[in-house]
């Protein structure tokens, strides 16, 4: 019998990705807590998390921001580690021309916190796209007893969400492209 691929992983991103399977089907109200500004297209809107699609090897979830259902963060399980995409998606379903951005963990992290620095495909497509201040980005995900939090970090940003896992909200609209 041949071992999972994901069998490579260290204990470390074994038990973070088990921590977030765990939540599978649950969503969960968030708040900035780093970085937000009036003009940032997050703040003054309802955060929500949908752990909604667990596999043994992969995780999607949604992250509502308001009316907007376009983002899905997308956790694998890669021979070496972890890996963060970000799904973006019009409302129409069609794919954002920046999406599936994100990186592969470098490390074995922490089994409560994974760091997933931007991947070389990542940059390419930010700077087709006029993001060239999005190069350096590192994505932090966190996950204890009674919080998530999901932190983007790069040059003159630190943006940072934490969402309350103690109170499970009505489950969120099917984000849009994951009918």
């Amino acid at each position: 019998m041949i071992a999972p691929s994901h069998a490579a992983n260290s204990v470390q991103h074994q038990q973070f990705f088990e921590s977030i399977a765990k939540l599978c089907g649950k969503a969960f109200a968030g708040k900035i807590t780093a970085g937000g500004s009036e003009d940032d297209g997050f703040s003054g809107k309802a955060l929500i998390m949908h752990v909604r699609e667990c596999s043994e090897t992969q995780l999607k979830v949604p992250f509502h921001v308001g009316d907007d259902h376009s983002r899905t963060w997308v956790i694998t399980q890669t021979d070496t580690g972890l890996r963060l995409k970000h799904d973006h998606r019009h409302k129409d379903g069609s794919e954002d021309k920046v999406t599936m951005y994100g990186g592969d963990t470098r490390d074995v992290g922490t089994a409560n916190m994974q760091s997933f620095p931007v991947d070389d495909e990542s940059i390419v497509n930010f700077k087709q796209n006029g993001l060239d201040q999005s190069v350096t980005n590192v994505w932090q995900m966190m996950i204890e007893a009674h919080t998530f939090t999901y932190r983007l970090k790069r040059e003159n940003r630190d943006f940072r969400v934490e969402f309350d896992l103690t109170k499970p909200v009505a489950l969120p609209p099917v984000p849009w492209g994951h009918e």
